[in-house]
Order: structure tokens, then C-alpha cells, then sequence
């Protein structure tokens, strides 16, 4: 997998299919080797797509912190650059979601069109849940309580009436939680959570110029609906969709991903 020399980092990254350009920015914890990922879905059968661990995650260098929201959003503009990519449309996905609006206030030149799901502003529109303080719990209790959290309907009751299900998706989670015997890894995700208590874009949004599609998932308690209403209210001409499901939306109900795909082919 290729890797780009951005100075004082290093982003390993992937690119594949064929179309207009979509820079695709993942959520907690994101890495290329998590499967299925975004290259097993629907966006590269219409569009290329750029997709990267974000610094201190995956392959990626993993730089002494503290890390900022302005950081993620310069990195991705920085390999943009670097790859010769000068304008895309964006698509951020949870904590990717807080990026990308930072990558298109800092960045706007470079952003034709966004798309903003299960995501928050942060200050007037409502903050994402505080995962950091999920920190504490230890393996399949965190994963459990996380997962209650993501989706609304799959409270602990729901749980215990659904165990085999419970358990397909404990393992999904922990395939996807760092290496408790890889220190730097643990470091890096530690230091996400960190950058993501500071995310607040509430006060610059109203300055965005962009075609914007803000969706969530109804159960979602990560990033509430009221979420999504409060950050299409304050994007101009920002379009809302909602859809069945909690914070993994995209997996749960069908529409979604050929809502997304519509929007970003519109001209």
C-alpha cells in the first residue's frame, strides 16, 4: 500500500475505481486494513477513490500529540496536494465526518461537493457522544456498551433477546479495536479521542459555500438526530436524510449508499 512524505508525517493511503474523485475520510479508529472497508462498497463502482489512515492510526505515522481537528484537516489537504488532486468531492463518515468539515472551512478550494454522515458540529449544534469516557471499560463490556449507544433500539434488552446477533457484532468490533500488545497503536487512538473533544465548527459553518448532504441513522445515539438537523439548519442549502438504523446506518438500511452515490454524481 502506498505511502506519501508529507514532512512531518507519513500517510499511508489507497486509491481505486474509476469516475469523478471522492475523498473518502473514516471514522474512530479507521484503518485501510479493516475489512470490509470503503474499496469493498458501492463508491468505487462509480467514482475513484482516495481513502487514508489518518495520523496516528493504521500504517500511518503516529507523531507525539497532542493531535487538533485543524491537524486532520491539514493532513488531508496536504495529501491532496501532494497526489495532485486539487479539487474533490468529500465524503467524512462519524469522526471523519468533524474532519471534513474542518478540511472544508480551512480548505474550501478544494471541495466540490460534501457529504457528512452520523457526524456533529460541536458548541451550538450538539457534540458527538464522549467515547473517550468509554476509555475505562475493559474488552467485550466497552464493545457492548458502545453498541447500545450506536443504535438506540439495541439497548441491553435487546441484547439479551439477540445473542447471536450480539455476538457477530462483538467480533466485528473487536476486529476493528487497536492491538492491546501494540503500544504506538494504542497511542495513536488515545490521542483521536483526545482531538475529538475539541471539535467545534459551529460558529464558521454558516461561512460554508458548498453542495452538502448531511445524513444519520434515526437510533443513532453517537450523533443524534437532533445533531443532523442542527448541522443542515446551519449549513446553507445543506440537504438532510435520515434513514433506518443507528450509527451504522450505511450498513443497516439499503438506501442509504445510492443516496449518497445520486447526490454526489449531481451537477
Amino acid at each position: 500500500m502506498p505511502s506519501a512524505d508529507l514532512g512531518d508525517i507519513q500517510i499511508c493511503y489507497d486509491v481505486a475505481g474509476s469516475g469523478p474523485r471522492v475523498l473518502f475520510i473514516s471514522g474512530t479508529g479507521g484503518d485501510l486494513r479493516h475489512r470490509p472497508g470503503v474499496f469493498d462498497g458501492p463508491l468505487p463502482s462509480h467514482f475513484e477513490v482516495l481513502a487514508y489512515d489518518q495520523r496516528g492510526l493504521g500504517r500511518t505515522s503516529k507523531p507525539p500529540g497532542p493531535y487538533t481537528m485543524a491537524e486532520y484537516a491539514d493532513d488531508a489537504a496536504a495529501l491532496l496536494g501532494r497526489l495532485g488532486w486539487d479539487r474533490t468531492a468529500v465524503v467524512g463518515v462519524s469522526f471523519g465526518g468533524m474532519v471534513a468539515q474542518e478540511h472544508a472551512l480551512r480548505h474550501p478550494e478544494r471541495v466540490e461537493r460534501l457529504v457528512l454522515a452520523c457526524t456533529s458540529s460541536g458548541g451550538g449544534g450538539g457534540a458527538s457522544y464522549p467515547l473517550h469516557e468509554l476509555a475505562s471499560l475493559e474488552g467485550e463490556e466497552r464493545i457492548r456498551r458502545t453498541l447500545a449507544i450506536a443504535d438506540r433500539s439495541r439497548d441491553e434488552a435487546w441484547q439479551r433477546e439477540h445473542p447471536e446477533e450480539v455476538e457477530a457484532m462483538i467480533r466485528f468490533a473487536r476486529e476493528r479495536q487497536p492491538p492491546t500488545d501494540d503500544p504506538e497503536a494504542q497511542r495513536g487512538a488515545t490521542l483521536q479521542l483526545e482531538a475529538r473533544r475539541g471539535h467545534d465548527t459551529w460558529a464558521r459553518l454558516a461561512g460554508l459555500r458548498v453542495p452538502t448532504l448531511v445524513c444519520g441513522g434515526r437510533g443513532d445515539g453517537i450523533a443524534p438526530q437532533e445533531n443532523q438537523e442542527a448541522l443542515a439548519a446551519r449549513i446553507p442549502g445543506a440537504r438532510l436524510e435520515f434513514f433506518d438504523g443507528g450509527h451504522y446506518f450505511l450498513l443497516q438500511d439499503r438506501r442509504a449508499s445510492p443516496t449518497i452515490v445520486d447526490f454526489l454524481l449531481e451537477r
